[in-house]
């Protein structure tokens, strides 16, 4: 079996179990209140790329893995990522009537109930970490701690702040990095770190290591976003196509270029496999997620 093949027989694999693992977490729909855990669940199941979740898995693959905090991190990634869907969405913000092909929650179910629904998620993350695992206390509150920075004021709210401050501007490269390293990379950056905590033989240098990983693939998935939004359809990519150009936002297209652009990304992705080098087969799947972010059509 060729590399390619095995990587993406497990990235099926893992989609589907993070699927059972939500399907099954995520409380039901008929439990009161019921509109608000349907709203949960019509906007986690069944769609996306998975990608935090993956990262997670991936990263435990580096040693020997506690099964149950490896399970409570993917879900609780992916509840956050989810969380910050469902508001970016919102006409407060990106007021998006499009979500994984189809009608993003507040269209579904109303304002208030999107508004509530993201709410109730980044709270049900932080549950499902603190869940009972095979770890050390103090590794255990690390991760709670590692979720927790990644989401807050100084990571993806923090991020998207700085994004809705600046429609309309002009960011320089630095700055725009700046931004998305909160937006969006501190969560991917965070998922990497949080599978690589599940192994208890892993230490802070490893933690070092695969944070530079995670940061240069974050970059790299970004970049490719803004190139999506100007290259791809709206069916291919289950959101509307066009949205950030048409709300005059900081992207690296508009800043760079298309073909520049791309160029950039695959320097990143270049510096993220390098920093792979000391794990040998172990990074395999980490490697194949990185190049999955920058050779993606959606």
């Amino acid at each position: 079996m060729n590399t390619d093949t095995a990587f993406q027989q497990w990235q099926t694999q893992t989609r589907a179990r993070t699927e059972e693992l939500l399907e099954r977490l995520l409380p039901a729909g008929n439990v009161c209140p019921e509109i608000l855990h349907q709203a949960m669940r019509y906007s986690v199941l069944g769609g996306g790329k998975r990608l935090r979740p993956l990262l997670v898995a991936a990263a435990a693959e580096l040693g020997n893995r506690d099964r149950q905090a490896c399970e409570h991190a993917m879900a609780a990634v992916e509840c956050v990522h989810v969380y910050s869907l469902v508001h970016d969405d919102m006409p407060a913000m990106d007021n998006d009537d499009l979500r994984r092909g189809k009608p993003t929650c507040h269209i579904r179910f109303g304002e208030a109930f999107a508004l509530l629904a993201g709410d109730a998620l980044q709270t049900l993350a932080f549950e499902l970490l603190s869940l009972p695992n095979g770890l050390p206390a103090p590794r255990h509150l690390r991760m709670l701690q590692t979720l927790a920075r990644a989401t807050g004021s100084t990571g993806m709210a923090g991020g998207q702040a700085i994004d809705s401050a600046n429609v309309g501007n002009t960011l320089d490269q630095h700055a725009l990095a700046r931004m998305h390293e909160r937006k969006t990379g501190a969560l991917i950056g965070a998922s990497v770190a949080l599978g690589a905590l599940c192994c208890p033989e892993l230490d802070d240098a490893d933690l070092s290591r695969l944070n530079v990983f995670a940061a240069k693939t974050g970059l790299a998935f970004q970049v490719i976003d803004d190139v999506l939004d100007c290259e791809a359809d709206t069916a291919t990519l289950g959101k509307t196509a066009g949205k950030d150009s048409q709300q005059n936002k900081p992207t690296y297209v508009a800043l760079l270029g298309l073909a520049p652009a791309r160029r950039y990304a695959e320097q990143l992705l270049a510096e993220a496999l390098s920093a792979l080098a000391p794990y040998g087969g172990r990074a395999d799947y980490l490697r194949g997620l990185a190049e999955f972010s920058v050779k993606r059509g959606y």
